[in-house]
């Protein structure tokens, strides 16, 4: 099944990569919360791959 907060983070992280500038912000800001969040009850692994994604995230704005 998958650790459900981490595929919440990847898919907010998506959708702020192809969101509308005009809406970016905001699909920013729910990403990393979404991250926040999947970061605290993630493996080691998961824990590398969600901050390559705020990296990612840090690279839009």
């Amino acid at each position: 099944m998958g650790n459900q907060l981490f595929q919440e983070a990847r898919r907010f992280v998506e959708m702020a990569k192809s969101a509308d500038p005009a809406e970016r912000d905001s699909v920013i800001s729910k990403a990393k919360n979404a991250l926040s969040s999947a970061y605290a009850n993630s493996t080691f692994a998961e824990q590398s791959q969600l901050q390559e994604m705020q990296n990612e995230l840090d690279q839009l704005k």
